[in-house]
């Protein structure tokens, strides 16, 4: 029965080490608000291009950029004849822009959205937990890091039991769910 194993798993990171990419996307809605300027406070969804339209300022660029430089952004148009010393914060409410896909033999395959300290075992449950034919321990997790693809095999079921490392999956990763060969 040697050919009906599953394969070893890879050594993966097993820390939440990677600092979370905190950058705003088209789609994402974020909150800001303005001390004591009620009628300039409220919740934004980033455009298609990238922008939000902001009163008094109009059209503010924000893909790409993190929730302090959008804050200080808007501080310092704001205070450019509008408003003296203004207080401006800014409160992601969802990544809309950063998903991880998960497919194969899962209840729901599709793509997800990405919550900070996403494990590969909360992505399988998200997406309806593993059919009756899944591999529940030959499950791979596809990442590219600057223009390079990694595959890592996870033994998604030995996490769940806590007799493996937890993987944590990061925006953009794809986990492939194989079929059992019997």
């Amino acid at each position: 029965m040697a050919g009906c194993g599953d394969p070893p798993p890879s050594e993966y990171p097993t820390q939440q080490v990677y600092v979370e990419d905190t950058t705003l996307g088209p789609g994402d809605v974020f909150d800001v608000r303005v001390f004591r300027q009620d009628d300039m406070s409220g919740t934004y969804s980033v455009s298609a291009e990238g922008t939000i339209s902001f009163p008094l300022v109009g059209t503010v660029e924000v893909a790409g950029r993190t929730p302090a430089e959008v804050e200080r952004t808007l501080r310092e148009r704001l205070a450019d004849g509008f408003l003296k010393n203004p207080q401006v914060s800014v409160l992601v409410k969802e990544y809309k822009s950063k998903k991880v896909s998960v497919f194969g033999e899962v209840k729901k395959p599709g793509t997800l959205l990405y919550s900070e300290g996403m494990t590969v075992v909360e992505a399988v449950a998200q997406a309806g937990g593993f059919t009756d034919l899944a591999r529940k321990n030959a499950v791979t997790v596809t990442r590219t890091l600057a223009g390079e693809k990694t595959n890592y095999t996870v033994p998604v079921q030995d996490i769940g039991r806590g007799q493996a490392d937890n993987f944590f999956v990061r925006p953009g990763d794809v986990v492939f769910v194989p079929r059992r060969l019997w």
